[in-house]
């Protein structure tokens, strides 16, 4: 064959390849523009995204309100703890003892007590230095101190506290009574048991007179709060959708994601939305705190008050910290798993580091090496899964929890890519090796 044949044929196959070329080029260019609907999309993500970022503050709120305040049991154990807290034991001390001697006529009393218990009340009453009313209010503190610091109280307290629940409920829905009701926009407590069992006390500590003393009814106020009764809507609106409305927020955010030209970057960003949501709502419940408690009446115990609140809002906190480390987790989990440069640098390491301590161990995985390597992907989902499904079952869990299933879920896609051994070398920051690690093999 000459050399002119060659050079033909040779030009012949460039010119099939240019036409060929441009009849692509022809049939592209005849295609609609996608961009505008890639707009329409990244238009809907961003809207279903910033829903969900706004409703994570009320979905934490209903979902709270729901659980606490509709479930019985759940505010009892909730509340049970304080019947060990110094501030509210002092409190209801004070209140008892005020209740007792506004009752309590010091002269009558004395002069109606029999011959015979004058000896056992001077024995009581007599160590105490100052006037007769000064040291019998100071006895009377210290036996009323002394019942609410024992074992006794605490049954009571949670007893009261059971009742009490009918007047949370009272206070958002206008139901129930009882030895616990609404008083001008307060929830309090009747403390006529417990003021039953100090005098009893107080018969039994010599003080036999404290019998005669007529049943007293005071209050100990569990929130007061001028807005009370202008959230019973609100309320309702948040009992009822108390369940729905953290998965509305869940399946807004997810369907952003998935709606999103960009996923990988979607998620990043629904991510730190939702946590930045719930960091608002912490935020908005330290403004409130502040708000409310200087608010207080001048009688009701500041110390007291800041413990009820703080122990209201404890498993709302709680939530708060969850949501934000777990936003946290997830935006840098889909960051690492993303292919930008930093990410490939962690991911690298990460392969490299696991490969080299299976070479050091001089650990030989054979069949089980190469079945690891095909099943990696389902391996690094069940993973996810799991960890995924812990945290769902986890009766409410803490940052802490969050955090160390996070953790644990790290080992195990550590042990996944340790047995992944496919008989290829894994060289730090080598480019020629498997695909990179915990990231880029996890599923995002």
């Amino acid at each position: 064959m000459s050399t002119g044949d060659v050079g033909g044929g040779a030009s012949g196959a460039h010119a099939r390849e240019l036409a060929e070329l441009r009849a692509r080029v022809a049939e592209l260019e005849q295609r609609p523009p996608r961009r505008e609907h890639h707009r329409v999309r990244s238009t809907f993500a961003v809207v279903l995204v910033l829903l969900a970022a706004l409703l994570t503050p009320l979905s934490a709120v209903a979902a709270w309100s729901s659980d606490l305040i509709g479930n019985t049991d759940r505010y009892v154990q909730t509340m049970e703890p304080l019947a060990s807290d110094p501030d509210i034991q002092n409190a209801v001390a004070n209140r008892v003892t005020d209740a007792v001697m506004q009752h309590v006529d010091v002269k009558a009393l004395l002069e109606s007590a029999a011959p015979a218990d004058r000896p056992e009340l001077s024995k009581a009453i007599g160590p105490l230095s100052g006037p007769i009313t000064s040291g019998l209010t100071d006895f009377v503190h210290t036996v009323a101190l002394r019942f609410v610091s024992s074992d006794a109280f605490a049954t009571l307290w949670t007893q009261l506290n059971r009742r009490a629940h009918a007047a949370v409920d009272k206070a958002l829905t206008g139901k129930g009574g009882g030895a616990v009701k609404l008083t001008n926009d307060a929830v309090v407590i009747d403390l006529a048991p417990v003021i039953d069992q100090v005098k009893q006390a107080l018969v039994d500590q010599g003080l036999g007179i404290a019998a005669k003393i007529p049943q007293v009814h005071t209050n100990f106020t569990v929130m007061t709060s001028d807005s009370i009764g202008k959230a019973k809507k609100l309320y309702r609106l948040l009992q009822l959708v108390g369940f729905w409305l953290p998965v509305l927020t869940l399946l807004l955010a997810a369907g952003g994601v998935l709606l999103a030209v960009r996923r990988r970057r979607a998620l990043v960003t629904a991510a730190l939305l939702v946590a930045g949501g719930a960091a608002l709502l912490g935020i908005a419940l330290w403004i409130f705190r502040e708000i409310y408690l200087d608010g207080l009446p001048s009688n009701v115990s500041q110390p007291a008050a800041e413990s009820v609140f703080d122990t209201l809002v404890r498993y709302l906190r709680t939530s708060v910290r969850v949501v934000i480390t777990l936003g946290v987790i997830v935006a840098l989990a889909a960051w690492l798993t993303g292919r930008g440069r930093a990410a490939g640098r962690v991911n690298a390491a990460w392969t490299g580091g696991i490969g080299a301590v299976r070479t050091a161990t001089g650990a030989e995985l054979g069949a089980v090496g190469a079945w690891v390597h095909r099943a990696k992907t389902w391996l690094n989902w069940t993973v996810v899964a799991v960890a995924a499904a812990v945290l769902l079952v986890w009766n409410y869990p803490t940052a802490a929890v969050t955090v160390w299933i996070a953790v644990l879920a790290l080992l195990a896609l550590a042990i996944v890519e340790f047995l992944d051994d496919d008989g290829t070398p894994h060289l730090i920051g080598s480019g020629d090796g498997p695909s990179t690690g915990p990231a880029a093999k996890s599923p995002a």
